[in-house]
């Protein structure tokens, strides 16, 4: 988590340079035949036409639950810290709207109450974001996706023996700021909280969520440039 936060206060300090680098990037001139003390500025269709993008995103999980819910017996919830990563291809449907579809894998293994819980998971979800541009190389935005999620789980030990896997559907929230490199590259770090969906097994039922942390890159292109 510290590490997080000084990875977010260093690129926020440097966003003044990323919106310098990205304004050089627009071609300022006169025009020799029609001088003026007013300089003219090339038009930046080349840099709209660049609405769709793909990247990837490694996620580092807080605390991601599997609430072991035995019938008739106390909620037992197990707790585990790990990575996951996946890649994500979007659009930007308006200015204010973007459009994508992200699918990531994360899994982990956690030993608890003399019992091994081990778990998979792959997510495929489609989100829809709202973002504001300001100074063409920062996006704050916020978003909701739905999808699907593939879960395996083997709980293994004093409380139960299962092995059960399923395809749920998933629900997630998120916010986070989008930082332009340059006309290409962009960096995005957020969190976001998913409900991957629930298991039920003969005696009991598994339900997992987590709260996540992630960083990526995106290449910027058009489709019809």
């Amino acid at each position: 988590m510290k590490k997080l936060s000084f990875l977010l206060l260093t690129i926020l300090i440097a966003t003044p340079a990323f919106a310098n680098e990205y304004d050089d990037d627009y071609d300022t001139y006169y025009d020799d035949d029609n001088y003026t003390s007013e300089p003219y500025t090339a038009p930046k269709s080349n840099i709209a036409n660049r609405d769709t993008y793909a990247g990837f995103r490694i996620h580092r999980n807080e605390h991601i639950a599997l609430k072991y819910d035995v019938h008739g017996e106390h909620d037992k919830t197990v707790r585990s810290e790990n990575f996951g990563f996946g890649l994500n291809i979007g659009n930007r449907l308006t200015e204010y709207v973007k459009l994508e579809f992200e699918t990531l894998y994360t899994g982990s293994s956690k030993n608890k109450y003399e019992t091994n819980f081990d778990y998979d998971v792959w997510s495929n979800m489609l989100n829809v974001q709202i973002y504001k541009n300001f100074g063409g190389a920062v996006e704050p935005y916020a978003g909701v996706g739905i999808g699907v999620s593939g879960l395996w789980v083997d709980i293994d030990g004093a409380i139960g023996n299962y092995s059960d896997n399923n395809f749920q559907l998933s629900f997630a929230a998120m916010a986070g700021v989008n930082f332009a490199l340059n006309k290409y590259i962009d960096l995005n770090m957020g969190v976001r909280y998913v409900d991957y969906g629930k298991i039920k097994h003969e005696h009991a039922t598994t339900h997992i969520d987590a709260t996540e942390f992630y960083i990526g890159a995106a290449y910027k292109f058009g489709l019809f440039d």
